[in-house]
């Protein structure tokens, strides 16, 4: 299997090239350089692998949430060139990417359960509910955006490991809310197109590839554009 993965949905910007197992990633914090980035450093991965472009077998990305820009870009970039060679493309959500980063037992049977959070700016967070168990990660709710103050964990005694810049958003809003249920918290973690392009190939596995034009973002928020004076009446309000 051979599949190239775009990630440019936070801050970050990666894309990674996975061979037959073998995952090469290119990764940078580089806010505002994604769309210089990202298209070069494919075009690096595989002329350091010795890879054509039409020896791949699907193309990957992160869908989102995160920044729309950074999530259009992904969705551009991997439908022009799936289209290009008439590959199929597989959607990884942002938030299991992120959720991919957290802590790992070693306990044999044992089942994770983890809260992947995005910092979505005004005020609210982008997150998602997963478990972690022998056959991968699983979503175990809808993905949201919504006030730290109005996140809920599903009920259960289990404790919970927190990821993603979202648990930094509003001074530790969401940290201090979930406190007595996390067992870790790493509000550093940003997505990788390495895990994406794991996730892609668990995915592409599952058949739940698809054709190009069937590639829809997931920007979870109604509106993607506030003007300025909405953004000011919308932080007015909390």
């Amino acid at each position: 299997m051979k599949l190239l993965a775009f990630e440019t949905a936070t801050e970050a910007c990666s894309v990674a090239l996975y061979l037959d197992g073998a995952v090469v990633e290119r990764y940078e914090v580089a806010p505002r350089l994604h769309a210089e980035y990202a298209l070069p450093w494919a075009e690096a991965l595989l002329a350091e692998a010795g890879i054509a472009r039409s020896q791949l077998d699907a193309i990957a990305l992160s869908r989102g949430p995160g920044a729309f820009t950074g999530v259009r870009l992904a969705v551009a970039l991997a439908q022009g060139i799936a289209l290009a060679l008439d590959r199929p493309v597989v959607a990884v959500s942002t938030l299991l990417a992120i959720a991919a980063r957290s802590p790992t037992s070693s306990a044999s049977g044992s089942i994770e359960h983890i809260l992947a959070a995005i910092d979505a700016r005004m005020g609210e967070v982008y997150v998602g509910a997963f478990a972690r168990d022998a056959s991968g990660l699983h979503a175990i709710s809808g993905e949201a955006v919504m006030a730290p103050d109005a996140v809920a964990l599903p009920e259960g005694e289990h404790r919970w490991h927190g990821v993603g810049t979202g648990f930094s958003a509003g001074e530790g809003a969401l940290r201090q809310r979930l406190a007595p249920r996390l067992a870790s918290v790493d509000a550093t973690v940003l997505p990788h197109a390495a895990d994406v392009a794991r996730l892609a190939v668990a995915a592409y596995a599952r058949g739940e590839s698809l054709a190009p034009e069937r590639v829809e973002p997931a920007y979870l928020r109604n509106n993607v554009a506030l003007t300025l004076e909405e953004q000011k009446a919308l932080r007015a309000s909390r």
